[in-house]
Parts: C-alpha cells; structure tokens; sequence
C-alpha cells in the first residue's frame, strides 16, 4: 500500500515538473543524535528520492538553542522552494516543541500539529492529516473495512496519534473511546473494540485477552523488547490468533506515515503554487 501511494505520489510530481516547472520539496529538522529519530530521518529522505521530491536536512548540534532554532525554522518558511517544514520529534529537553511547531507556517506543516491544522481536522474541513493517523485511515480503507457504526478503541491520547486517530475515527461514524494511563477496567473497554488501535509506548502492552475475537488490531507503537529487538504495543505473537487483522511491526503502520508524508508535501507545493488537485 506504501509503495503504491509513493507510486501515486511520483508520478504527479513528475507532471508537476513537466506542467508547471515546479518539484516539491521537503526540510527536515534533526536536532542532537537521538538513533530512532537518525532511523526515521533517514528513511524520509530515502522516500522524498524515490518520488522526485526535493529533500534538505539540517541537523543541528544537541545544544542548539530555542532562538537558533526557532531562527533556522523562520529561514525555511521563507524560502519558495521549500513547501514542507518537518521538525523532527522528541527534541532535547531544553527546547519547548510547542513553541517549534507554533513557529512553522501552517501551509508548510506537513505534520498537520500546528494549532491551525488541528482546528481544521476538528471541523473536519482540512488541507493535511497527521501521517499516522491518516496512514491508518488508509489501511482501513484499502482493506474495505468500514469503520461506520463500529466500537472503536484508542489507547494513549497524544496530540500525535492518539486524539487524531479518534477524531478521524469519528469522521467516519465510529464511535470512539480514547484511553489513557487514569482508564479505569481498561482490559475489560478493550474487549468492546470492533477496531483497537494501540498508541501508547510500552513493548507488548496488549495481550491476547484485551482483545475481542475477530477484532481489526492496528499496532502504531515502535518499541524495543526485552532482546532489544523491534517490537510494537501489542504482543503480535499471541493476539494473532485471535483478530481478523492486524499490522506488525515493523513494515505495517511505519511504511504507510512515510507515504502519507509524501502525499502531504506534494499537497502543500500544490496549495502555495495555487495548481488545482
């Protein structure tokens, strides 16, 4: 599914250029030397190559400073040729994210977390989606699993995956529980889940029993077990036998919030060159 909206993705990009003389373009922030975000830098500029786009990276030293930083971000936002700004998350401690991302111009948030784009997604009158979320929108549909009238269940509520998810959930009809480290009997709230996304950080978090028979478990976690191997938040080995899908980890969630990426930087160079969809 990746690789077809990649596939989607170039091949728009290359009429753009023939049409219009314009190639989209991408910037993407690192700051420090943290090895997941290295890992997910890396795997985005491989994917902005294999469409055509444009990619800048600046990787900045772990002791930037907040005005530095927020300087660098104020550089891109001006510059025409770049229509996505992406500030890798978690930065160092002593960087405030908020202010980061309030500091990018809405247009070129192809993370969709700026305030803007989140009160759109509210509405549901937006430009872009968060690429997780929308990734697993993606899945949803491309499987014909209708998500209308279904219990869907949301574990951890970060501005990230969590509330996304749910609010694109509720676009669509379902009816959403989100919960978080205070649910209370949250094995017992799992089980109701026709559709259970598991978005909360911890290795191996949902076990065979939290989960109903025949229920669609999406995995968005990356996390390390106790071989240090990759891993997801749901004990894959043991759940899989009782839903009717699941996405492993890696190369099932992951592969889409790149592609999606991809889209919504295409969908930006296309807003600010004012070129119809």
């Amino acid at each position: 599914m990746a690789a077809d909206t990649k596939a989607r993705v170039k091949e728009r990009t290359e009429e753009l250029k023939n049409t219009y003389h314009v190639t989209p373009g991408l910037a993407v922030v690192i700051v420090g030397d943290d090895p997941a975000s290295r890992v997910y830098v890396n795997n985005k500029k491989k994917a902005c190559e294999a469409v055509g786009f444009v990619s800048e990276e600046y990787a900045l030293p772990a002791e930037t400073t907040q005005e530095e930083l927020l300087a660098l971000v104020e550089t891109l936002n001006n510059k025409p040729d770049i229509n996505g700004i992406l500030v890798q998350l978690p930065l160092p401690k002593h960087l405030d994210d908020k202010a980061v991302i309030a500091a990018i111009n809405p247009q070129k948030d192809v993370d969709a977390f700026h305030a803007v784009n989140v009160g759109k997604i509210m509405l549901g009158e937006y430009d872009f989606l968060p690429c997780t979320p929308a990734g697993v929108m993606e899945m949803l549909h491309s499987y014909q699993i209708p998500v209308e009238g279904k219990e869907c269940v949301v574990i951890g509520r970060s501005n990230i995956v969590g509330k996304p998810m749910g609010m694109l959930l509720l676009h669509e009809n379902g009816t959403v529980t989100i919960c978080h480290s205070r649910t209370k009997n949250l094995a017992e709230v799992c089980r109701r889940a026709d559709i259970l996304v598991a978005a909360v950080g911890i290795p191996k978090f949902v076990k065979a029993d939290m989960v109903k028979e025949g229920a669609v478990v999406i995995d968005v976690g990356m996390d390390r077990d106790e071989n240090g191997k990759l891993c997801g938040d749901v004990d894959f080995e043991n759940v899989k036998e009782k839903c009717s899908f699941i996405t492993p980890v890696p190369g099932g969630v992951g592969p889409m919030t790149i592609a999606t990426l991809m889209k919504n930087t295409l969908k930006a160079c296309k807003l600010q060159n004012n070129i119809a969809d």
